[in-house]
């Protein structure tokens, strides 16, 4: 039986987690049978001591696959489809900038961005004050927008990303990385 403190343990004392591991963490995390301490130190202990490319590989996979997962395909898109994921920083103007330039040269860029990053906010709290911008669209929307303007900038949902959007919110409350 696995226990989120086990496989804390086991990070913070710089073990690599096995697959199942970590998507018991990222089920936990969607769930809600993880509480936001135990999240938290999970992100600590693996801030602290790294994960290599196989553990990184499963909990990006198993934070996609918390939610519905956009297929691409049937839009028949001219040209290809990014994505640029950072941990921001302070400004977080990367994604403001780089999405509009990739979409200028005819690529398609569906993202999704996270809240507060300390005090500059994060790239939702800057488009949340254009007005009429919506950062939560329908997927259907979401998809229509890609298509036609060639990038949209929205948030984790109940649906995309719901993983991910709970440890962005815990993150962002115990110890948001503040870069300069």
């Amino acid at each position: 039986m696995l226990l989120p403190q086990e496989i804390i343990r086991r990070k913070r004392d710089g073990q690599a987690l096995s697959l199942e591991e970590i998507q018991f963490m990222v089920d936990g995390i969607t769930n809600g049978q993880l509480s936001d301490s135990q999240i938290g130190a999970f992100a600590m202990a693996v801030y602290f001591n790294s994960m290599n490319g196989t553990e990184a590989t499963a909990l990006t996979c198993a934070m996609r696959d918390s939610g519905q997962v956009l297929n691409w395909d049937h839009l028949n898109l001219p040209g290809p489809v990014v994505d640029k994921h950072s941990t921001g920083g302070v400004g977080d103007l990367t994604s403001l900038l780089l999405g509009p330039m990739v979409a200028a040269c005819g690529g398609h860029v569906p993202m999704i961005s996270g809240r507060g990053l300390g005090h500059t906010g994060g790239t939702l709290d800057k488009l949340e004050a254009i007005p009429n911008y919506s950062i939560s669209p329908t997927s259907q929307q979401f998809e229509s927008i890609v298509k036609d303007v060639g990038i949209a900038i929205i948030g984790q949902t109940g649906e995309l990303a719901p993983a991910d959007k709970r440890l962005y919110g815990i993150r962002d409350v115990t110890a948001p990385e503040n870069r300069g």
